[in-house]
């Protein structure tokens, strides 16, 4: 049976970001020169130097196609930059590549099979870069003419285009109108019309128009006047993920579903018809697969079942380069009896290559610090700094770069500009460490509620 694929590209639309200071907001790349030699201090990242060269070697790889259905492991104590590190990878990789991060325990708490959480994640991770060609009409804009009806609830109008060789004259409809407008299109701008979606994009102002004063702005930018004929062929290029074109065939609302969150179950049938398509497009040369990167963030939550068909998974034909992270030493594999070094089962260690990550040294830690204080926009004073490094060695890194934020409302109660020593001091007695913590519970022995006493040899306290 004959089936159309539909991938949505005409559909696309702008999304506005959100920007906010998050745990890794300071991230912007892996901090590597052109030799995949490590910076001591760039991009947001301190230290960590082979981690960081063998994330760049991989990444390379990635970019230029070389490498996929690989997996890779950063293994390393909490708080060493494995996040960090992986995030870095996603920001070098630019926008083209796809990439995808879960956190392990998201597989459980989906509405759905393991299986198929999994199977989503991987295909999230898989971009198909399609060639297309569109119809496009360039050129400078000589006149818009628009006449609105009596009782003004319709709009027609006329747009007379030229180039350096032809003009023509186009009539207009409502929606070309509105388009046209929302875009602030004036007579002198040069403007591209795509026929197949209607979507205008401004090119600029034309030469011809650079002693119009009145309709120029600080930033108004000057382009000529296109050449030759007014309608014109071009080859566009769109990326999307193979989950993407998944969803938008398998549902009946079409492209919505992407926005919806819900997309529910998909089956392998469809999925075995898009990939017939994708391997046609390849031969034919309409398009070109994409392989990208799936992180998997405290990948020992999986258990014995996800990991079994991440084995299976990393043979096929289509898979990404797999990026785990794990804090445990020897931990049980979820799922057995077994122990097994970082939780994962010893079949699956002997497929990834692994990245060991170590604890930060007190001038790393120094560095991190003041990047975040740049970050949180937060002045600390030199003696502040010093006992903050100090809190951050004899407690843990995510604790005291915590106490920035705190130590800065503390600050402005006493309407100070930089936070002082004193100001952390404040902040340290109001909110413990887990070091504290501990020895809380241990003076409170007795008087919580539901406390268990007793020996309980199989769920020991994870003192890691």
């Amino acid at each position: 049976m004959a089936m159309n694929i539909s991938t949505g590209t005409s559909e696309l639309r702008d999304i506005t970001k959100m920007e906010r200071i998050g745990a890794h907001s300071h991230i912007r790349g892996l901090g590597l020169d052109e030799r995949l030699e490590p910076r001591a201090v760039s991009q947001g990242l301190v230290g960590q130097a082979k981690a960081r060269k063998a994330a760049g070697m991989i990444l390379k790889m990635v970019q230029q196609g070389k490498i996929a259905g690989r997996a890779m492991l950063f293994a390393g104590p909490p708080s060493t930059g494995k996040t960090a590190i992986a995030l870095g990878m996603a920001q070098s990789l630019g926008p083209d590549v796809p990439f995808t991060m879960i956190a392990a325990s998201e597989v459980f708490s989906l509405s759905m099979s393991k299986t198929e959480a999994l199977t989503q994640a991987f295909r999230r991770s898989i971009g198909v870069r399609i060639k297309e060609e569109t119809e496009l009409i360039e050129g400078q804009v000589v006149e818009i003419q628009i006449d609105r009806s009596l009782t003004g609830a319709t709009k027609t109008g006329k747009l007379t285009i030229k180039t350096t060789d032809m003009e023509t004259i186009y009539d207009l409809g409502m929606k070309m109108i509105e388009a046209l407008t929302k875009e602030k299109v004036l007579a002198g701008d040069v403007i591209a019309i795509d026929k197949t979606s209607g979507k205008v994009t401004k090119l600029g102002r034309s030469f011809a128009q650079s002693r119009d004063y009145d309709a120029m702005g600080a930033d108004t930018k000057f382009v000529q006047c296109p050449e030759g004929e007014i309608q014109k062929r071009k080859e566009v290029v769109h990326t999307v993920s193979l989950h993407e074109i998944d969803v938008i065939n398998s549902r009946t609302q079409g492209f919505l579903a992407l926005f919806a969150g819900d997309t529910g179950e998909i089956k392998p049938e469809l999925r075995n018809q898009i990939n017939t398509k994708v391997a046609e497009w390849r031969e034919e040369g309409k398009a070109e697969i994409v392989p990208g990167v799936l992180f998997i963030d405290e990948v020992h939550m999986l258990d014995i079942e996800c990991f079994s068909f991440l084995n299976r998974a990393l043979e096929g034909e289509l898979a990404p380069l797999v990026i785990m992270a794990s804090n445990r030493g020897m931990a049980r594999i979820r799922g057995t009896k077994f122990r097994s070094p970082h939780g994962l089962p010893m079949d699956l260690l002997d497929r990834v290559l692994i990245v060991s990550t170590k604890p930060y040294s007190e001038e790393d830690i120094q560095q991190i610090i003041q990047i975040r204080c740049e970050e949180e926009d937060v002045q600390l004073t030199a003696d502040a700094a010093n006992v903050l490094t100090s809190m951050a060695t004899q407690t843990t890194l995510r604790y005291a770069l915590n106490l920035i934020a705190c130590g800065k409302v503390v600050a402005r109660k006493r309407k100070a500009e930089q936070v002082g020593v004193e100001d952390l001091r404040r902040a340290y007695s109001y909110f413990m460490d887990e070091k504290r913590s501990v020895q809380w519970l241990k003076e409170q022995q007795g008087s919580l509620i539901f406390e268990e006493v007793g020996d309980a040899v199989d769920d020991l306290m994870d003192s890691t």
